[in-house]
């Protein structure tokens, strides 16, 4: 459909033959995914696919800290004290200035099933809402339901918390906000499937407190929902709402790094 004047076009066409507006091909039309083993598993996405890199990395980099400080098991399970010094979610850091702990805790998990899980949902789930709303809303998405998410928990839990399930339910409700945008049967489908499984985890969270930060979860859903209703999916490549995405994917990717930054002076200043 011509941006300009609403005639069904083909998409072939680079000038509306009806007003002789100039048209392209959608802005998430143009991030094609990573073929992976000969296109058995073609769905894979660049952010999806470095997002789940950085995870097993701190992962990998957490174990091995906590074994060299004597926890035999770090392979399995990693101590609390090490997820703190690598920045999980801590309410007296938080309450004194260690904001960056918002974003950190999101990349971290204590043990293999956990991030065995997570990445596993980050698989699918993260290809999927970046071939729905692409590269830029899909990293503003998460970024912000990591830190709405790990608020909302500092708010109402004194847990130390971690793990990208806050994001994971963020992407949730960008799925389900995709859903009510559009009018379609099969976004129905979607939506109705996503409600099912955010019920389903935030009941798993009321049946096992104290191993599940169900306020985390809240907050994701919550602020993955909100951002998504509001970004709407790509439309065309050069337009400024695009270009402002970009934008706010940029800004997102800078908070990040900067607030690993924070958290590597803080290790490097409070442990041996």
């Amino acid at each position: 459909m011509c941006p300009h004047c609403r005639a069904f076009i083909t998409t072939r066409d680079r000038v509306c033959p009806y007003c002789n507006e100039p048209v392209g091909p959608p802005a998430v039309a143009r991030e094609e995914g990573i073929r992976v083993l000969g296109g058995m598993i073609p769905h894979v996405r660049f952010n999806t696919a470095i997002i789940l890199l950085i995870n097993v990395g701190l992962y990998l980099a957490t174990a091995i800290f906590s074994l060299h400080t004597g926890n035999s098991q770090a392979l399995w399970s990693i101590d609390v004290k090490t997820l703190c010094a690598f920045g999980s979610k801590w309410n007296w850091g938080l309450a004194h200035g260690e904001w960056w702990r918002l974003v950190t805790a999101g990349f971290l998990h204590g043990g293999l099933m956990h991030i065995g899980m997570n990445m596993w949902v980050l698989f699918d789930l993260g290809a999927q809402v970046e071939g729905v709303f692409g590269a830029s809303r899909m990293l503003v998405i998460y970024f912000l339901s990591t830190v709405g998410g790990f608020f909302l928990s500092w708010q109402f839990s004194t847990a130390d918390s971690i793990g990208a399930s806050a994001a994971l339910m963020g992407l949730m409700g960008a799925m389900i906000a995709f859903g009510m945008i559009s009018r379609s049967h099969i976004a129905s489908e979607i939506r109705g499937m996503y409600v099912r499984w955010a019920i389903i985890i935030l009941a798993m969270g009321l049946v096992a407190r104290g191993s599940i930060d169900n306020w985390a979860h809240i907050g994701g859903l919550a602020t993955g929902f909100g951002v998504g209703y509001i970004a709407g999916v790509p439309r065309l490549a050069g337009g400024w709402i695009e270009t402002f995405w970009r934008g706010a994917a940029g800004a997102s990717i800078a908070i990040t790094l900067y607030c690993f930054l924070k958290m590597f002076l803080w290790f490097a200043a409070n442990t041996q």
